[in-house]
C-alpha cells in the first residue's frame, strides 16, 4: 500500500519523479486506452520552469489537508458543483456530437463521481471497504462549436487557442472546459491538464468517440469513462500504476500495480509488486474498458477533494 509521504518526497524530487515516460501510446486500431496525460505533463515541465515548483507546492498542500482531516471534512458533504463548457471541433457531422452524447456525458460523470453507476454495487469484497463516492457534481454550463479542416489533432494543445484553429477555455479558473475533438494523434483518447498548470490550456481533450455512452461513442469506449478517467487527472489523480512499474499513485488505500492493465482483466488479477496485491482493475485510473472501470477509493475521494482547498489548485470552484 501506498503511504502519503510520498507526496513530500514527490515535492522534493518532482521534475523527476513526474517525467518518467509511461507504456508507449497504443494505436487505435488495437482497441485501447491511450492517455496522453502523463506526456503532456513532461512537455510542459520542460517547457515552463516555473510548473514544477507550483505543482510541487500543490502536493505539499495535498499532504498538509489529508493530515488535517477538519479541512477534509468541509468538503465532505458532497457540496462541490462543477460547471462545464464542452467545446466542440469538427470537421464532420460525425464530429459535431449532439447536445444529447453531451449531457450523457455529464449524466456518466454524476454517477461515476457520486457512486451512482450500476457498478458500484458489484465492487469485489476486498475492495468494498474503500469505494468512495466522491460528492462532486458537474452541471452542463454551455456549448460551443466550431467547424475545422483539421483531420487530427496532437497534444501541444492547439484545440485550446483560437489562434491555431481551436476554442479558447472559458473562466477556466471556475469551469471545467472539455474539448471534444476528431482523431488525435498516436491514437490517444484523451488527455488533461493536472492542477498548476497554464490557465490557457485547462482543461480536458476527449475523442469524440470516446466521449459519453449514445451516439458516435464506440466500443470499448462507449460508457463515457475515458472523460471520467481524465476528470480525475484534472483534479490531481494520477494513474493507478504510477506511470512507473509498481510506481506509487500518492494514495493509501489503492494497491501497487506493477503496469497498466487493459481490455477486462480476470478478477482477481494479482500485481507482480511486493506481496503480490490483488490489483484494483475496476479503478477509473487504470487502463481497462469503459465497462470495467467503475469507482474511486476514499483516499483518491481525499485527494481530489484537497484540490478544492485554498492552494490546491482548484479553488475557484468551492469559492
Amino acid at each position: 500500500m501506498k503511504t502519503t509521504t510520498a507526496l513530500l518526497l514527490c515535492a522534493a524530487l518532482f521534475l523527476s519523479a513526474c517525467s518518467k515516460k509511461e507504456k508507449p501510446v497504443e494505436t487505435a486500431s488495437a482497441k485501447e486506452r491511450s492517455c496522453a496525460t502523463m506526456e503532456v505533463l513532461s512537455a510542459k515541465l520542460k517547457e515552463d520552469p516555473t510548473l514544477a515548483g507550483r505543482m510541487a507546492a500543490i502536493e505539499a498542500n495535498t499532504a498538509r489537508v489529508l493530515q488535517d482531516k477538519s479541512l477534509n471534512r468541509l468538503l465532505s458533504d458532497g457540496s462541490i458543483l462543477i460547471p462545464v463548457v464542452v467545446n466542440v471541433l469538427y470537421k464532420t457531422s460525425a464530429q459535431n456530437v449532439s447536445d444529447a452524447q453531451i449531457q450523457s456525458q455529464i449524466d456518466v460523470l454524476n454517477a461515476d463521481y457520486n457512486g451512482t453507476n450500476s457498478e458500484y454495487s458489484t465492487v469485489p469484497t476486498l475492495f468494498s471497504g474503500v469505494k468512495a463516492a466522491v460528492g462532486v457534481h458537474f452541471v452542463l454550463k454551455s456549448v460551443t462549436r466550431k467547424s475545422t479542416t483539421k483531420t487530427s489533432w496532437s497534444t501541444n494543445d492547439a484545440m485550446k487557442k483560437s489562434s491555431q484553429g481551436g476554442i479558447d477555455p472559458t473562466t477556466p479558473d471556475s469551469v471545467l472546459n472539455i474539448w471534444v475533438v476528431g482523431a488525435m494523434t498516436g491514437g490517444v483518447i484523451g488527455y488533461a491538464q493536472f492542477p498548476g498548470g497554464s490557465s490557457a490550456t485547462d482543461g480536458v481533450v476527449i475523442a469524440y468517440d470516446c466521449f459519453g455512452n449514445t451516439g458516435t461513442a464506440t466500443s470499448p469506449f462507449d460508457l463515457g469513462r475515458t472523460a471520467t478517467h481524465e476528470v480525475g487527472h484534472y483534479l490531481n489523480l494520477r494513474h493507478i500504476w504510477g506511470d512507473a512499474t509498481c510506481g506509487t499513485d500518492y494514495v493509501d488505500d489503492t494497491p501497487a500495480h506493477n503496469a497498466a492493465n487493459y481490455g477486462c482483466p480476470t478478477y482477481p488479477h494479482y500485481s507482480t509488486c511486493s506481496g503480490t496485491p490483488v490489483e484494483q482493475t475496476m479503478n477509473f485510473m487504470d487502463y481497462t474498458d469503459d465497462a470495467c472501470m467503475y469507482m474511486f477509493t476514499a483516499g483518491q475521494k481525499s485527494r481530489m477533494l484537497a484540490t478544492f482547498v485554498s492552494g490546491g489548485g482548484r479553488y475557484g470552484f468551492a469559492h
